[in-house]
């Protein structure tokens, strides 16, 4: 059987991953294995998953948190949570991050097979929106990972694209350097280097140089925001 699903398996037990793969294979799913947080997380940003198998206790970054951060990414991708804990208070927390099932070990494949079906049915009925972030005349295609300013498209690398996106999805908020270096460059401290500086430089001459309306501002001594003002 195929299909043109794609699951991420995040599971750090090596014989339960590998059973459940080559279930999941078998049944025509392509799934991709991540054995510890910092794996998942990065996998989860450079692919679009049809739904998240997500174990709790996984090494270096945790299920809970890996939850929080997929679905402040991805609102509507379904996560199941799979794990040895079966407290209310567990589960109570893992809905309240964002999860959609909770799946307790062990368990039966045919179950969560079960409930892998029913969510991506449920995914595929739910009416199509567009994530877009808008700010001003400035349009985000979270899709397509395109910019538009005034109907003009803007070509940004990567990780301009990934810097202005989480100042836009956080509109408003101020964003200190030690939050963009986790985010968008994968480190826990900072390195010493103006890297930072030199990516705003980048986003503010492409983005706002051109036009009349800043977007990306500075607040001194605490990090950057983005928010519509005329100056």
């Amino acid at each position: 059987m195929e299909n043109s699903y794609r699951i991420l398996l995040a599971e750090d037990e090596p014989k339960l991953s590998q059973v459940v793969q080559e279930e999941l294979t078998r049944q025509g799913y392509v799934t991709d294995v991540a054995y510890d947080g910092n794996i998942a997380e990065k996998m989860f940003k450079q692919h679009a998953y049809s739904l998240v198998l997500l174990d709790i206790n996984l090494p270096y970054k945790n299920g809970l948190a890996l939850c929080k951060e997929f679905r402040e990414i991805n609102s509507k991708v379904p996560i199941i949570m799979l794990t040895a804990l079966g407290e209310l208070k567990d589960k109570m927390d893992a809905f309240s991050l964002g999860a959609d099932d909770y799946l307790v070990k062990p368990f039966e494949f045919d179950e969560l097979s079960a409930r892998i079906k029913v969510f991506l049915k449920r995914a595929e009925n739910t009416p199509s929106v567009s994530d877009k972030i808008v700010v001003a005349d400035m349009e985000i295609d979270m899709e397509n990972k395109t910019v538009s300013r005034s109907g003009k498209n803007i070509n940004l690398t990567a990780k301009e694209f990934a810097l202005l996106v989480l100042l836009s999805r956080n509109k408003g908020k101020v964003i200190s350097k030690t939050d963009i270096l986790e985010k968008v460059w994968d480190l826990s401290f900072d390195t010493g280097t103006n890297t930072i500086e030199v990516y705003i430089s980048f986003l503010r001459n492409k983005i706002d140089k051109p036009y009349e309306t800043k977007l990306i501002h500075t607040k001194p001594g605490f990090g950057y925001y983005v928010r519509e003002s005329v100056i």
